[in-house]
């Protein structure tokens, strides 16, 4: 038996020697995809033709191998069965055609579920972060990787944990929130989820990404290095740290004129030298080449490839470009050293040691497939349900969670209402709880006619089965981005003649400008899309009360509607379970719990705001704009209340290098169960440089029965208190600590005042990340 073929050996060991036996042609092979399709009818996967890449010859390719297969699922739509069979037919084609049997490493998109005809629509990310629920988050991703599994997938291009910087940017919707705290523990709990079931999880898009000026796809970043070692970072270092992820992806942007790709301080020297991550870097879609077409910083492929790979990319995506012959050439002539091909070379095969396919005994069949007859592809139609009762509870649950509401005078939850006026473009739109990366609209929609391969009822089927005894009246009053005001006067005359208008409003995911929300579809200010502010007011004026309902993937302000709605319910793409889970918050048979990951604007030009701003980034007398928002990040009302109540701490100082303690109270007041989100944030009055006047350091959820109260004690570690100081080096600071207990950002219901003692102390990526929260029942009123 070769080295490389026993699973005996070190992986370290079988990798060099399969190193030592390859060809430079063979070597470049591993270290680039294909973008293929997967045959409806069971065949060989197809190269797929992309309009930013030349037609692939795969018959020429595979001889010396293919490292990667780009989205054989996530291309066309296929029944999941015969999409299996084809990849697993491709697989084998593949082993048998080059010298060493390596299969490819097949990947795919699971930004809000497995992106695949027929699998379950989870909620999108901002959703994720609106649970404030890692445990939820972790077993949905544990969920999307074992369907991915089955089916012979190895690697999922997700979790985005790029933080909320400006709510205009497209891809809002894609990450988990503006907090780089939320993102990093929501983040983490969906790569430990998606890594438990054997996928590798990508960590995306490292890093300044969501920090593009103006909020525009792909502009260029100005952050700097303490908003970049601070805010951007975090995440990324706790989910390599305690997630485990064994892959990262690199940002398109440039930060102050280094693109992320071409960055050998960030890919190699933070990355790798100072986290010690040792999985693989792959290149975000066509990265590599955006070198030298859009960065200009490369004369041609060759050297595109060559400062990519020193920087520390291992493998291009989605197709060969720059990796093949280009790279092969520059080696051959001495412009880049064979070293870093052999680098890059040695985290790809590690990778594919550790997922079996260098081992005799790799078989190409997929688990969906046990026992299923190849040579009858047609008796597979069917037989593998991506979609299944357990997944459905899962996203409803999580639906349920992430719902947010904004503003209550009482109205919420509605009595068995005789007449509702259901308005607006998407009431009676299926795919209004989608993202843009979602199946149905990612694919789906470049294929009319096809099925959409999941149930997905709107809001007006699940408030009909929510309220069976209503009378139901449908006004669509204008569309979600058009200027037609065609419809609202007969919008006004249902809202006049109902006993509760809900108006549903929001966004349209797409990409590239087909959407409102999605990938390039950056917004000019935070308005409502279209004429929906125009036809909100509208419906104020009627007399009738009116319940805002948003499925959208930012935030926007809404005017008039933060003061005299009823009621606002807010929602994030909230996936294929998202209307049931609406209409049972609005009849009460869901109490909601979600809490905002974003900031809510009052002022729709005010970007770019967050919550997590220095003293002069919020309101003040040296600026008439004030950025304030509606709601604040972390807001979410209940249907029930919450009385917060006997703060004690453990002590008035700690060390520098030590922690403290605090317990506090928190009672359900109301009259049934709820659930209250309890969220730490440190502030520290007096720094060696600027701060945020407060950051989210902590939370947890408590589930109260009315009447019953719970002694809450947290033990803050000073490493919280970390920043990055005047030498760029990480430090915590003596002096006095304020720590808010709060329901939101700007609703601190206690706080406590420890003073930090000793000397200056630095710290690296080895400090302590978490508060500790446990809690125990104290008895009831």
């Amino acid at each position: 038996m070769p080295l490389w073929n026993d699973p005996a050996l070190p992986a370290a060991t079988r990798v060099d020697a399969l190193i030592g036996a390859m060809t430079l042609q063979e070597k470049t092979a591993q270290l680039f995809g294909v973008w293929v399709g997967a045959s409806d009818q069971g065949g060989e996967v197809a190269p797929h033709q992309h309009d930013m890449e030349e037609a692939v010859d795969l018959e020429a390719l595979l001889p010396t191998g293919l490292g990667q297969l780009t989205r054989p699922f996530g291309t066309v739509p296929v029944d999941p069965a015969l999409g299996a069979l084809s990849l697993a037919r491709t697989q084998a084609r593949i082993a048998s055609a080059n010298r060493f049997g390596i299969p490819a490493l097949a990947h795919e998109e699971c930004l809000a579920g497995f992106a695949a005809w027929g699998a379950t629509a989870y909620p999108v990310p901002l959703s994720w972060g609106a649970t404030f629920d890692p445990d939820a988050v972790r077993r949905m991703a544990a969920a999307i990787g074992r369907d991915m599994r089955s089916v012979g997938v190895h690697q999922g291009l997700a979790p985005v944990l790029d933080v909320v910087r400006d709510a205009r940017w497209g891809r809002v919707e894609e990450t988990i929130g503006e907090d780089p705290y939320l993102v990093g523990s929501i983040g983490t709990a969906y790569v430990q989820g998606l890594e438990s079931a054997g996928v590798v999880a990508t960590l995306k898009h490292l890093v300044g990404y969501s920090a593009s000026r103006a909020g525009r796809n792909l502009a260029p970043s100005s952050v700097g290095p303490r908003e970049r070692a601070d805010v951007l970072l975090p995440p990324f270092e706790m989910a390599v740290r305690e997630g485990g992820a064994r892959s990262v992806m690199n940002a398109y942007t440039d930060t102050d004129g280094m693109p992320s790709a071409a960055d050998e301080d960030l890919l190699t020297g933070l990355l790798r030298d100072t986290w010690g991550f040792d999985g693989t870097v792959v290149a975000d879609y066509f990265a590599i080449a955006f070198l030298k077409t859009l960065h200009g910083i490369a004369a041609d492929w060759a050297e595109a490839a060559g400062t990519a790979l020193a920087a520390g990319i291992d493998v291009e995506l989605p197709n060969v470009k720059t990796f093949g012959a280009p790279l092969v050439q520059a080696v051959t002539e001495g412009r880049v050293p064979e070293e870093l091909i052999d680098r890059a070379l040695r985290h790809v095969l590690a990778q594919k040691a550790a997922l079996g396919l260098l081992d005799p005994g790799w078989s190409p069949m997929p688990a969906a497939l046990d026992g299923a007859d190849p040579d009858d592809p047609q008796a597979l139609r069917g037989t593998v349900d991506l979609d299944r009762p357990e997944n459905r509870r899962l996203a409803r649950e999580i639906a349920e969670k992430a719902i947010v509401l904004l503003a209550n005078d009482g109205t919420l939850p509605l009595p068995r209402p005789g007449r509702i006026a259901l308005i607006g473009p998407n009431a009676t739109e299926a795919t209004a709880v989608l993202g843009c990366y979602s199946f149905p609209q990612h694919i789906g929609a470049r294929h009319p006619g096809t099925p959409l391969g999941i149930e997905l009822p709107t809001l007006h089927d699940t408030l009909a089965a929510e309220f069976p005894d209503a009378e139901i009246t449908l006004a669509r009053g204008t569309g979600v981005d058009d200027k037609d005001l065609s419809g609202i006067p007969e919008a006004a005359r249902a809202a006049r003649e109902a006993d509760v208008a809900v108006v549903v409003l929001g966004d349209r995911a797409g990409m590239f400008g087909r959407g409102t929300s999605g990938e390039g579809c950056d917004a000019d200010s935070l308005i409502l899309p279209g004429e929906q502010q125009y036809l909100l007011d509208t419906l104020l004026d009627q007399g009738t009360p009116v319940v805002t309902v948003l499925l959208a993937g930012r935030p926007y302000a809404l005017g008039r509607a933060v003061e005299e709605s009823a009621a606002i319910v807010q929602s994030f793409f909230p996936g294929e379970e998202g209307t049931r889970a609406i209409a049972g918050v609005l009849s009460g048979r869901v109490n909601p719990s979600g809490r905002l990951p974003v900031s809510v604007p009052r002022d729709p030009g005010s970007q770019p705001a967050t919550y997590l701003g220095a003293r002069l980034a919020h309101a003040s007398a040296v600026s008439n704009i004030d950025p304030t928002p509606a709601f604040a990040f972390g807001h979410g009302l209940s249907y029930t209340a919450f009385d917060w109540s006997d703060l004690t701490a453990d002590t008035q100082e700690a060390p520098t290098d030590g922690e403290f303690t605090l317990a506090f109270t928190v009672r359900n007041t109301g009259e049934r169960s709820g659930t209250e989100v309890v969220q730490l944030y440190l502030h520290d009055p007096v720094a060696s440089v600027v701060q945020p006047v407060q950051r989210l350091a902590g939370y947890t959820r408590l589930d109260l029965e009315p009447g019953e109260a719970h002694r809450v004690r947290v033990t803050v570690p000073a490493d919280l208190a970390s920043f990055t100081g005047r030498d760029g080096r990480r430090v915590v600071e003596p002096g006095e600590l304020e720590v808010r207990l709060a329901a939101s950002a700007a609703d601190a219901r206690l706080t406590a005042r420890v003073t930090l003692t000793g000397a200056v102390r630095h710290v690296d990526h080895t400090r302590r990340l978490h508060a500790a929260f446990g809690h125990e029942p104290v008895g009831r009123a």
